[in-house]
């Protein structure tokens, strides 16, 4: 079973308007509202590929309410923490003309450490049965820096793989408490360990114990690097679509393949780029497109060398 843990979860609202123009008034058909935030993504995608998965995360306020509604319908199995703070709302507006999405994301409340404790202590009563722990997403402004090290702790005190994907310190806290996986992208990458070069980037966190790091690249697809190889997968040309998502469809592929005990770094990274790609192709994040295979058949998976990177 693949459990994932939202920190910071969202109510995510979606509108699509003809063309964006800042300053001005636009007019959009009902948007799309559905319960959000990077480990509901990755446990949409997983669940929905045929994968066992739990859910757990906080919900409060009337945004919350909404937010449990539509989990409810969606048919993922989960497990909600009451918090007195309201559930944050993520804005995300589709430029048709464009292609491009404009996201607005509200920072959330953070709960009280008793609150924590009943989130902490759900993940505890439901790690006996898991295969892989996945812990993804943003953390609320004034959340403990203890947070993040004990849901580790706790997954790996089960014997159970920790993926992990987020930013900042919190990255490289990450890496120090034990994580197996971290999925940064690239100005993540930068931003936590002050190294401009990816790979250089990438082993200093390899450096702190982690096992893989799936580093995405955008449009030029996707690295793991290990302590002793570094692969590049990328699709043969870029794809115009939603990328709202595609990270955490990389995160979901590798989950899925954790859970059933595969740990081959270049099968990994290439469900990943291919789930993320077909994640692109899709309105809303959570999902991926059926023709995930035919974009994996389109991937160039290689031996990242020093001339990649100029």
């Amino acid at each position: 079973m693949i459990l994932t843990v939202t920190p910071n979860p969202a109510l995510d609202l979606t509108w699509r308007v003809d063309r964006l123009t800042v300053g001005e008034t636009h007019r959009a058909d009902a948007g799309a509202a559905r319960a959000g935030g990077k480990g509901l993504n990755v446990a949409r995608v997983a669940h929905a590929q045929g994968a066992d998965v739990v859910a757990v995360t906080t919900v409060g306020g009337r945004a919350g309410a909404d937010f449990a509604d539509e989990l409810v319908l969606s048919g993922v199995p989960h497990a909600l923490v009451q918090v007195a703070g309201a559930t944050r709302q993520s804005v995300a507006i589709v430029d048709e003309h464009l292609g491009d999405t404009t996201v607005v994301n509200e920072r959330g409340v953070n709960p009280t450490d008793e609150e924590w404790g009943a989130l902490l202590a759900e993940v505890v009563e439901r790690l006996p049965a898991a295969d892989v722990l996945v812990i993804s997403g943003s953390l609320p402004p004034g959340a403990p820096r203890t947070l993040l090290p004990l849901l580790i702790g706790v997954g790996r005190d089960a014997g159970v793989p920790v993926i992990v994907d987020t930013s900042g310190p919190a990255l490289l806290q990450a890496a120090d408490a034990g994580a197996s996986v971290l999925k940064p992208n690239a100005a993540e990458l930068v931003d936590a360990t002050g190294i401009a070069d990816p790979v250089e980037g990438a082993r200093s966190l390899i450096a702190r114990g982690v096992e893989l790091v799936l580093l995405s690249l955008g449009a030029d697809g996707m690295l793991a690097v290990t302590a002793s190889d570094v692969v590049h997968a990328r699709l043969d040309a870029p794809l115009a679509g939603n990328p709202t998502g595609a990270g955490d469809a990389g995160v979901a592929a590798c989950a899925v393949l954790y859970a059933e005990g595969e740990r081959d770094p270049e099968r990994i990274l290439r469900r990943a780029t291919s789930w993320s790609a077909a994640a692109v192709l899709m309105p809303l994040a959570g999902e991926v497109s059926d023709t995930w295979p035919d974009l994996d058949a389109r991937l160039s998976v290689r031996p990242y060398e020093q001339k990649d990177r100029e």
